[in-house]
Formats: structure tokens, C-alpha cells, sequence
């Protein structure tokens, strides 16, 4: 009997061990189904992803780490990213969907991303961003490290207006690895992000959102030079003058109009590089 009561003690330790250890995880249990496919996406906007990838890790913006995501567009509680990757390796052939919980739909034995509940709760939080980008831009970390906040210093950062806002992990997680690697921790990011387009973590790196993967793109490649030119001033001394609000939200319209020719021209560099 004695035996039988160590072996029910021990089997219900074992049980609640595997509770404990699953509950940060959104992954499908293994006897559960795997989330629905949203169906096929064009083969252009595949193609769109892998390039956009390659134009940040180009310019800098991405390394060996980072990721760009967009929301299906045939549903908007799925969303394409590549599998667990470096950014200027990326094909269409690596590109999984996801659920909104971080749920791969068919990951084919394929490594995904830590950090996916960046986007998946991003997705969740705001129906209005259509693409998703995580980086470790690295003009842009000592802003989310010092009191110093991030503030529009041209008109083409006009979207980081008033200022850009800064996650701190210890506050939603306590001390953590730094990684956003559940949905708790996603969840928190996108509360710390608002309505805003850009969100600093700190000591890691940011988040950046758009109704469009030309824009979010836009966005994270002027974030890191604004940081750039604010460092630059800074340096130089006294008093900056950065852009209103109101100065922020006109010019902010116009870029709305006018950032596909940013894009375009990044796109055709690219695909020059891969003589295509």
C-alpha cells in the first residue's frame, strides 16, 4: 500500500510539473487539432514578405534576428511569418501561418519564432494593423534604456509623434530572459504600444505596426534613422525642436500617400541583388 501511495504522489507531482511547465506555452497540445489554414495567399505577397525581410536586414534594421509578419488576407485571425530564421535568408518556402494564439497551422517539423506572441497579440489588439515587424535596431535601444524619450525630429518620422512609448518587461513578467515568449507578455506589449505605431522595449529592442507591409516597413527603417539623427543632435547640444503634434499629424497624411516610393525603390534593389 505504502508503495502504491508513493507511486499516486509521485504520478500527481508529475502531473501538476506538466501544467506548471505548459501554461506559458500557446502551442496546440499534441492530441488537440491543428488551427484551420485560412487557405492560399498569392504567390506576389509571399514573395512581398521574403523582400521585405531582406530590405531591413540590408539596411541594417534586422540581423541575424528580428521578424516581419502581415495578417492574412483572406482572414484576419491568421497571420504569415517565416519560420524560426535568419531575415536575409529568408524564402517564400519559409513562410508559415499562424493562429492568433501563436499556434503554427502546419509547421512541417519547422522551428518557429520565440517571440511570435509579439505579433499574435499585436494582431489581437488591433484589427487595424495589417503587418508587424520586431527588430533590434541598434540606434534605437539606448532609447529604451535611458529617461531620454524617442521624438519625431523630421517630418518623414512624423508617426513616432508625441513620443515613442517604452515597454518594460519586469512590470508585466519580473525578471525574465527579455523575451516576449507567451501571450501574457505579448498582451502587455500591446497595451504598452496603445494606438501608437511604435513601441521600444527595453534593453531589447522595439515593435513597429502598419496598415500595410510597404508602411510598417517605412516605418521601422525611419525609426532607426530618427534615432540616428536624434543621437547626432544630442551630441551637438542644447535645446531641441522637435515636430508638434500638429505639425506631426500633416505631415504624417502625406507620408501616407507618398511611402510606397520608399518601398518601391527598396523592392527593386532587392530584387536586383537576386537578379530576378
Amino acid at each position: 500500500m505504502k508503495s502504491l501511495h508513493l507511486l499516486q504522489t509521485l504520478f500527481g507531482s508529475w502531473l501538476a510539473l506538466g501544467c506548471l511547465v505548459g501554461s506559458g506555452s500557446a502551442q496546440t497540445p499534441a492530441n488537440s487539432p491543428a488551427p484551420a489554414s485560412a487557405g492560399p495567399v498569392e504567390p506576389a505577397l509571399l514573395e512581398d514578405l521574403a523582400i521585405a525581410n531582406h530590405v531591413l536586414a540590408s539596411h541594417g534594421v534586422l540581423d541575424a534576428f528580428g521578424h516581419v509578419s502581415i495578417r492574412h488576407p483572406g482572414n484576419p485571425e491568421r497571420f504569415l511569418m517565416s519560420r524560426s530564421l535568419a531575415p536575409a535568408l529568408v524564402t517564400t518556402a519559409d513562410i508559415l501561418e499562424y493562429d492568433l494564439d501563436g499556434n503554427a497551422v502546419d509547421p512541417k517539423g519547422r522551428t518557429s519564432f520565440l517571440e511570435r506572441f509579439i505579433h499574435s497579440e499585436l494582431y489581437k489588439a488591433r484589427p487595424d494593423v495589417k503587418a508587424v515587424i520586431h527588430a533590434h535596431s541598434p540606434s534605437v535601444i539606448p532609447f529604451g534604456t535611458t529617461q531620454v524619450p524617442m521624438q519625431p525630429m523630421f517630418h518623414i518620422s512624423a508617426f513616432l509623434s508625441p513620443k515613442v512609448p517604452v515597454f518594460e518587461i519586469r512590470n508585466a513578467g519580473g525578471m525574465t530572459d527579455m523575451l516576449v515568449s507567451n501571450g501574457q507578455l505579448g498582451k502587455a506589449l500591446a497595451e504598452a504600444l496603445g494606438k501608437g505605431a511604435v513601441v521600444l522595449m527595453r534593453g531589447h529592442g522595439m515593435a513597429v505596426v502598419g496598415s500595410s507591409l510597404p508602411l510598417v516597413v517605412f516605418r521601422a527603417m525611419y525609426t532607426e534613422v530618427n534615432a540616428r539623427l536624434q543621437v547626432q543632435a544630442i551630441e551637438i547640444g542644447g535645446p531641441i525642436t522637435f515636430l508638434t503634434p500638429e505639425e506631426s499629424a500633416k505631415a504624417d497624411k502625406v507620408i501616407d500617400q507618398t511611402h510606397s516610393r520608399a518601398w518601391d525603390l527598396w523592392k527593386r534593389e532587392e530584387t536586383a541583388k537576386s537578379g530576378k
